[in-house]
């Protein structure tokens, strides 16, 4: 069987794809519509009297408009308490260096790209709408420097998703997991796709024309981003060696001379081969007309993330809304009923008399001129019957005063009534309450905030889909040997790790370091305050253990250095570090691998103190006079023995001459 060329095959993803999403789009169009028609009536001036405008041509038109102030309060506690990701072991097996450094690595990513924006755009979307989203793209890290194949994840925001958007119809997961393939939709001017593309919408197939979705309109033309799932088989060779440790390779690693021959050289053996499914995703870039670029990218999901208000299936049918819709009738009753209120009041409230033009024949100055003038009495012409006697008269009649009907008070009431109760809000729950404890208002305020619990829960799913995404893309993007990266450790510090950076093991084995193609981990994600609102109520809190223990000077060193380490403020990292250093010679803290080394390298290069050194050498001092003083004194003992053996022996030398002289020169007396 002849083999299907590149064009042929092309022609063919374009024909299934066109298809596809006319099923896709006439499935949700109209649930689609109704997530655009909130967003419009909650963002848009005016956009609340559509539908209406035939009933009240040349009336008043008033917005009051209540629902973005309810949007506006979901959407701050959303930014309030950011929600982050983090990565887990799967197994006792898994390094939680790796899962923290893979951790810093994705703060890194999402502040390079300012992730915050795609974060809350999809966020608000959800809450307005029903469906947000942003995407995941791999760039170059230098786009010119061509030699530079580096490429780092950016966060990028997918503005009216729900217009743009699609997945496929078999998917059910709400983080589209499971979806097949995906829709990206994006117009484009007319001239800026002919200059871009090389293509004219004029010379596309006469079929596309006929779709149900129209790629091609007067001012733009629709390109689309298309992700398509493919599966494929791969063959996992098992390799055990001397120690029967094993370890799996594909055969594209087998392709490397030097891995082959170090599994022949270390004893390796070929245990087993298994069969595994690998996914992979490839992105066709195209138009109504033809496929204008097809490449394969990075990581095993499709790199769209979408985020949900409220979903759920009716009738086989994914629906989702935010929190306008059901607010809509409301806000319009209510805004009617104020528009008709303020036409009222804007009529006069002075019954006005009604009279025959002969009444006030010459008199009209005086008629007109009565508010500011405040004439005692104003004059009538008297009127005259057909015989010419003069008849009796007055005004005719008078103008009535407008009322405002019971009915439209009592509507008001209820209206606001409804509309605090759909929107979740209440009077008087921005109001500080004076001898009022702060755990009941925190209970108040937790029953205020579980209406809205659903928009936070959702997007936490969201941001856990988006974490999934970014460690299949990083698995197969940072594989670089000795490639330097930024990275955010958890205390928001930048530091630069090195990838697959070769050390040695317990094991004496060389290895890689800080390898993320072997990272298997979960992703969990946490919902709560920011790093710095977290670090502002743990100073506090330690300002306040500080007073139950001033009695104890060790303790509140502790304290201090902690509740200085969580400052914030600008000008004071040199001193949050300090004390970062104190807590880590204290033994309080657990300090990083670099923190350890160089508390290492400072102990082995630590100086002296100059006063310990003056105390030593002045005891060195004392302790070599003294010697010397000993030695003196034996030396002085010695000569004093010496001087007195000298003395002995001249005395006895001077004895002995005396007596030998007297023999010779004196005999003495003799005996008898």
């Amino acid at each position: 069987m002849a083999r299907e060329s590149r064009s042929a095959r092309q022609a063919r993803v374009h024909a299934e794809a066109i298809k596809e999403f006319d099923d896709i789009q006439s499935a949700c169009q109209e649930e689609r519509l109704q997530c655009l028609s909130d967003r419009r009536f909650c963002a848009v001036p005016g956009a609340q009297w559509e539908g209406l405008e035939e009933q009240f041509k040349n009336k008043p038109r008033f917005e009051v408009n209540k629902v973005m102030r309810a949007v506006n309060r979901i959407v701050s506690e959303m930014r309030n308490n950011p929600i982050t990701s983090t990565f887990q072991p799967r197994d006792d097996k898994a390094d939680d260096r790796l899962a923290d450094l893979m951790a810093s690595l994705h703060r890194a990513d999402e502040q390079d790209s300012v992730a915050d924006e795609a974060y809350d755009n999809g966020a608000e979307e959800a809450v307005m709408g029903g469906i947000g989203a942003w995407r995941l793209r791999a760039v170059k890290v230098d786009d010119e420097d061509d030699d530079n194949d580096e490429q780092r994840i950016r966060f990028e925001p997918i503005f009216d998703a729900d217009s743009s958007v699609f997945f496929s119809l078999d998917s059910k997961r709400q983080d589209k997991s499971d979806a097949r393939s995906c829709f990206v939709l994006t117009p484009m001017s007319r001239a800026a796709y002919e200059e871009e593309y090389d293509d004219d919408p004029a010379s596309w197939p006469e079929g596309v024309t006929q779709t149900e979705y129209d790629w091609c309109r007067p001012e733009t033309v629709i390109v689309a981003e298309y992700y398509v799932v493919e599966t494929v088989k791969r063959t996992i060779h098992v390799f055990q060696d001397l120690q029967g440790d094993e370890e799996e390779y594909t055969d594209e690693d087998l392709k490397d001379e030097e891995l082959v021959i170090e599994l022949r050289d270390t004893g390796s053996r070929e245990m087993r081969r298994l069969k595994k499914n690998h996914k992979r995703v490839r992105k066709y870039t195209m138009s109504g007309g033809r496929i204008l670029k097809e490449e394969m990218i990075a990581g095993p999901n499709i790199p769209i993330v979408p985020v949900y208000g409220k979903r759920f299936f009716v009738d086989g049918v994914e629906r989702c809304m935010g929190h306008v819709r059901l607010a809509k009738d409301p806000q319009r009753l209510k805004n009617m009923q104020l528009s008709k209120l303020a036409e009222i009041s804007a009529l006069s409230s002075v019954s006005k008399p009604i009279v025959a033009p002969d009444q006030v024949a010459g008199l009209e100055n005086d008629w007109r001129d009565d508010n500011v003038e405040n004439f005692a009495f104003l004059r009538l012409n008297p009127l005259f019957n057909v015989d010419g006697s003069m008849m009796p008269s007055g005004p005719l009649a008078y103008t009535k005063v407008p009322e405002i009907p019971p009915a439209m008070a009592a509507l008001l009431q209820i209206t606001e009534q409804d509309m605090q109760e759909i929107l979740g809000e209440s009077q008087g729950t921005e109001q500080i309450v004076s001898n009022v404890s702060g755990k009941a208002i925190d209970m108040t305020q937790q029953r205020l905030d579980m209406p809205t619990f659903i928009y936070t829960s959702n997007r936490a799913k969201a941001m856990k889909r988006s974490g999934e995404i970014w460690k299949g893309m990083a698995r197969e993007l940072y594989v670089e040997d000795g490639r330097k990266m930024k990275a955010i450790d958890k205390a928001d510090k930048t530091q630069f790790v090195e990838l697959n950076r070769p050390t040695v093991n317990d094991d004496g084995e060389i290895t890689k370091e800080n390898d993320l193609s072997s990272a298997d981990f979960d992703v969990v994600v946490e919902v709560g305050p920011s790093s710095t609102s977290k670090r502002a109520a743990t100073v506090r809190a330690l300002t306040g253990m500080m007073q139950l223990v001033a009695n104890d000077p060790e303790t509140m060193k502790v304290l201090t250095s902690m509740a200085m380490e969580n400052m914030e403020g600008e000008g004071i990292s040199d001193a949050r570090d300090y004390f970062r250093g104190q807590l880590l010679r204290m033994g309080v803290a657990k300090p990083t691998e670099d923190e350890a080394a160089q508390m290492q390298q400072e102990a082995s290069q630590q100086k002296e103190d100059p006063n310990a050194v003056l105390a030593q050498g002045m005891a060195e001092e004392a302790v070599a006079k003294a010697a010397k003083a000993r030695a003196d004194t034996v030396e002085t003992v010695a000569n004093a023995e010496k001087i007195r053996a000298q003395t002995v022996q001249i005395q006895m030398e001077t004895g002995a001459a005396g007596r030998g002289g007297l023999g010779m020169g004196f005999a003495g007396p003799r005996r008898p």
